[in-house]
């Protein structure tokens, strides 16, 4: 019984904090007039997202394996957990928009947030044609703005914590932006991971940014293969961590 109060506590006071962080974002856009996109997400969205892992009793240590490249960036990151989203924005990349699934959308909070942030909204793979479009428009952004990105490779979350089958939207990105890919784990131990559910447990959740990659001689068509080397990379991290 106890635990169940403590949990709708949790998710009244996770719903709280994004709506006052939707209304103090759109105050300050409105007052500089919704052109410093970067300004809203380095003073409100990173310490919404710290917050946010407090509120569910969570630590996070951030294990920075190598520094991030100077410049245009593409971030990947594993995504096995509904804390994922919470934990990459307290990290604070900088200058860096992200991807998110467009089912978001129906919580009006975050749908406000995305658009003063510019968050590019995915569709299901199941939309073949709109994915491609809503990645080339990305691209074409991105090239414009010299802005990095982040986002899953990853199509689903896996419950049991393994690393799921890669789609190609990430890498078809970065060959096309010839922008290094730095790829980042989220390793969470499996006594505290919600999983698809909102019942994280209080714990330690560790933040690993590897090495950048290399993509200036990556072609949009080889995307295919590229995204299983990645993810071979990350099965051999997620087994280095876990051992």
């Amino acid at each position: 019984m106890k635990e169940n109060v403590v949990f709708g506590v949790r998710v009244a006071a996770s719903l709280l904090l994004i709506s006052l962080c939707a209304l103090l974002m759109l105050a300050l856009a409105v007052v500089t007039l919704f052109r410093f996109r970067r300004l809203y997400s380095d003073w409100l969205l990173t310490p919404c997202g710290r917050a946010m892992l407090r509120i569910w009793g969570l630590n996070m240590r951030v294990h920075r394996h190598a520094p991030h490249p100077p410049g245009q960036t593409v971030y990947v990151m594993n995504h096995t957990s509904s804390i994922d989203m919470f934990a990459i924005v307290a990290l604070g990349l900088p200058n860096t928009r992200f991807f998110l699934s467009g089912y978001l959308r129906k919580l009006p909070p975050l749908a406000l947030i995305g658009y003063l942030i510019g968050i590019f909204w995915t569709v299901d793979q199941a939309y073949g044609k709109r994915r491609v479009r809503i990645f080339q428009r990305a691209c074409r952004i991105l090239r414009r703005s010299g802005e990095s990105v982040c986002l899953s490779p990853e199509g689903e979350r896996i419950t049991s914590g393994e690393i799921g089958p890669f789609n190609k939207g990430a890498f078809h990105l970065a060959a096309a932006l010839k922008a290094p890919m730095q790829p980042v784990f989220i390793h969470i131990p499996r006594e505290i991971n919600p999983g698809k559910g909102l019942h994280a447990r209080p714990g330690t959740i560790h933040v690993h940014i590897g090495a950048p990659i290399d993509t200036s001689a990556w072609r949009e068509a080889d995307a295919g293969v590229i995204k299983e080397h990645v993810r071979d990379h990350y099965k051999k991290w997620k087994d280095e961590l876990d051992a």
